[in-house]
């Protein structure tokens, strides 16, 4: 394994990272994680997994590309770099008595031999992490010769994408830090992986579905540990014009005309084929 970059430029990860962990840590991302399962199932059959396959699931949250992974027999390795997510994830995994061995670790610095995986995987996970290039590399690196990497990102013109981008109006990222979802652009994507290694790109939409527009804004202020952070920085006002914004914003995306909230969110589901 390579030694872990601290430093690109005067970009500091190890303290931006440091802050992400505490965000995705505050809050319980599981409750918004399950809603998403069926990302995990679609994107282990776009795979194309086989019962034979060693899979690591990388940035896995609660587990559901992991568990994808399981049902389907394969070997798997389930790692974040937040305990606390691995527990649902383990708790997940008891219940459906799926066995999956789970492990502390960091996309940017996976504690595996070369070459270790026929198939790794992240929904909606190693987007998020602070250095792109090196969570590609990682990711590459463990990877089999001729084997696969599966990745669910958020577009920046997806519901999801917009969010950020809104949330970052009152608190903006750190200066030269990459935008999570650049991971949603194939011009990016090329970029970080490289024209040797083979890529199919999808594009697909998750169906956000709740009670309404506001009980998605409380669920997430409550739960999702980005969010959650973004509002208990801002004094009172300010966290009104945010929760304003967000509303406005769901408004716009949400297709549902009875008071409930139906919002496509779309995203890429990326297949890349490490050359051999």
């Amino acid at each position: 394994m390579n030694a872990p970059a601290t430093r690109a430029g005067s970009i500091d990860f190890e303290a931006i990272k440091s802050r992400q962990q505490a965000a995705w840590s505050s809050g319980d991302y599981s409750v918004i994680g399950v809603t998403l399962q069926i990302v995990g199932e679609t994107l282990c059959e776009a795979v194309d997994l086989r019962s034979t396959d060693r899979v690591l699931d990388v940035a896995a949250g609660n587990g559901n590309a992991t568990l994808a992974a399981a049902r389907r027999f394969c070997d798997v390795v389930s790692t974040d770099y937040v305990p606390a997510l691995l527990e649902r994830a383990k708790e997940r995994s008891a219940a459906d008595r799926l066995p999956v061995v789970f492990q502390v670790a960091d996309v940017e610095d996976l504690p595996f031999h070369d070459e270790s995986f026929d198939v790794v995987l992240s929904t909606f996970g190693v987007m998020f992490a602070p250095n792109h290039e090196r969570s590609a590399s990682e990711m590459l690196r463990v990877a089999k010769s001729g084997g696969k990497i599966g990745m669910a990102n958020w577009t920046p013109e997806s519901f999801v994408g917009q969010i950020f981008k809104t949330m970052g109006q009152y608190l903006p990222p750190s200066a030269g830090l990459k935008s999570p979802p650049l991971w949603g652009t194939e011009a990016h994507l090329k970029m970080l992986f490289g024209d040797k290694n083979g890529m199919m790109i999808q594009r697909k939409h998750f169906v956000f579905r709740y009670k309404s527009p506001k009980h998605w804004l409380e669920t997430f202020k409550g739960f999702y540990g980005p969010m959650l952070k973004a509002f208990s920085a801002l004094d009172a006002s300010i966290q009104s014009a945010l929760e304003t914004d967000l509303l406005a914003l769901a408004g716009r995306f949400n297709t549902a005309a009875d008071g409930t909230m139906v919002l496509p969110s779309e995203y890429l589901e990326v297949v890349v084929q490490k050359k051999i």
